[in-house]
């Protein structure tokens, strides 16, 4: 059932008893097949797909995440749960083939320019869903590729399964390997990496040890759930308690190398594209960082810094409906601000009737 699903192109499987499987395809959740899933057969998940602690851990706690592989086919990453009083199971495709880290969206100089830093904190966030671990995942391949190094990556679960290229790769996985994020962060400083990944920055002892590590010589990447760049900022500094933020402020300003913000979105004709909005931590950003009082200027200072490979949300979204890889209803609701994106796109608009005119004149 899980392969014929991959082979349609799910990105995401529910399977819920007294309901059909339903699979998400090119963002939209879909009904599969004619037979509704039965509390025995959801209860038979457990035992599939659960090793003797994940089962155990499902017993007492009613939920557990895991992963899970079929063999040529791709890995899973699964939540398995309980509700009303039968076993559900969501599943993320985790597609393992090195052919899908090329669909990530970073332009070929902000890839090199993130591969080749010896130090810092590089960040991806987005909603669920949005491909944050790909996009972490084509910049780990990268510098796996380019560069001999010790990377480490601590992850819950392990998703894409590295093998060593020029770079030494160790991947840990929270629950297996590693109690939490930050206990094994600050393992990690003792095992001689130069890059190390974390899954996700959910609590400050987790934040203040990346900020650390960044700070110490080493380049560390993670992920938040944060809409855009400026909101990545204030919710790192949120896990910090109020009388360390100033400090903390200023070593996030020292330690940022970028962030990277996606949104994916449906695409004319089918399938969905990504919308980035890049930050990148030029000597103004740094600046307007360490100072409160400035970042309302931040979004001013995106939009100034094409030049140096940074962008907006909405001017992504205005070169997607452009090209005409997004319809005007998806840029107007994506938007930061929906009357920028109108602007842009009746300019955009006026320009191709002109060019219409143009040819048929």
């Amino acid at each position: 059932m899980l392969t014929s699903f991959v082979q349609r192109g799910a990105s995401d499987i529910h399977l819920h008893a007294g309901l059909l499987p339903m699979v998400r395809l090119s963002g939209r959740l879909t009904p599969v097949g004619e037979t509704k899933l039965t509390p025995a057969v959801t209860a038979t998940l457990v035992d599939i797909m659960c090793d003797a602690r994940q089962k155990a851990r499902f017993l007492e706690h009613h939920q557990v995440d895991l992963a899970y592989s079929i063999p040529g086919v791709a890995r899973f990453r699964v939540n398995l749960f309980r509700q009303r009083g039968s076993v559900s199971a969501v599943l993320r495709v985790i597609n393992s083939d090195e052919s899908q880290l090329k669909v990530v969206n970073l332009a070929p100089e902000l890839l090199r320019y993130f591969r080749d830093q010896e130090k810092g904190l590089i960040l991806v966030t987005g909603p669920t869903g949005s491909g944050k671990s790909t996009t972490l995942t084509r910049i780990i391949d990268e510098i796996n590729s380019v560069h001999n190094k010790m990377i480490i990556t601590v992850e819950d679960p392990i998703e894409y399964l590295h093998r060593p290229k020029r770079s030494v790769i160790v991947q840990r996985e929270i629950g297996v390997d590693a109690l939490s994020f930050s206990e094994a962060l600050v393992a990690a400083m003792r095992q001689d990496p130069e890059v190390i990944m974390i899954g996700e920055i959910r609590d400050y002892a987790t934040a203040s040890a990346a900020i650390s590590a960044a700070q110490t010589g080493h380049l560390v990447l993670s992920t938040l759930h944060t809409l855009d760049t400026v909101r990545t900022v204030n919710r790192v500094l949120e896990l910090f308690p109020p009388y360390e933020r100033a400090s903390a402020r200023i070593l996030f300003a020292d330690a940022l190398v970028g962030i990277v913000s996606q949104r994916l979105l449906p695409r004319v004709g089918g399938g969905r594209v990504a919308a980035l909005e890049v930050m990148k931590g030029t000597l103004r950003i740094k600046d307007l960082l360490r100072d409160e009082s400035r970042y309302g200027e931040l979004y001013d200072a995106l939009k100034d810094s094409k030049l140096d490979g940074m962008q907006l949300f909405d001017d992504a979204l205005a070169d997607l409906y452009a090209a005409g890889a997004i319809a005007f209803d998806t840029g107007l609701h994506a938007a930061t601000s929906a009357q920028a994106f109108k602007l842009a796109a009746t300019q955009i608009d006026l320009q191709r009737s002109e060019g219409r005119e143009g040819v048929f004149g």
